[in-house]
């Protein structure tokens, strides 16, 4: 679940940032209402995330998928010019977020004071 909530903010980020360039300083109001309603949910949903995923993996997450989102909708649009070198390079931002997401998630030292931190090293 945890995932599906970091998922939804990071979409959520490229939702406000897309708002932001198009709320022209806050003076269009509905790009600006979108912004600041999508900035809160998507930081919320990070800040659910994060207590759930480590936060370096969950941080990685959020802005890779809104930065990718906003780019690829910014080209959609004609905001953007589109280039066959960004394709490839955000085709690596979403690979990286796959890969984060395949990493399992090992503790690579005990907690002082847990059963693991009383385990003998092995080696």
């Amino acid at each position: 679940m945890a995932w599906i909530a970091l998922i939804v903010s990071g979409i959520l980020e490229a939702v406000w940032a897309t708002a932001l360039g198009q709320s022209d300083g806050f003076t269009q109001p509905v790009p600006t209402i979108v912004f600041f309603v999508g900035v809160v949910l998507s930081m919320l949903g990070l800040g659910w995330a994060a207590a759930r995923i480590p936060i370096g993996t969950a941080y990685a997450v959020w802005v890779g998928i809104g930065a990718a989102l906003t780019v690829i909708y910014a080209m959609a649009t004609g905001d953007e010019a589109f280039s066959p070198w960004k394709a490839v390079f955000i085709s690596g931002i979403i690979l990286a977020v796959i890969g984060l997401k395949l990493v399992p998630d090992k503790k690579t030292e005990a907690i002082p004071g847990t059963a693991e931190a009383a385990q003998p090293p092995v080696h």
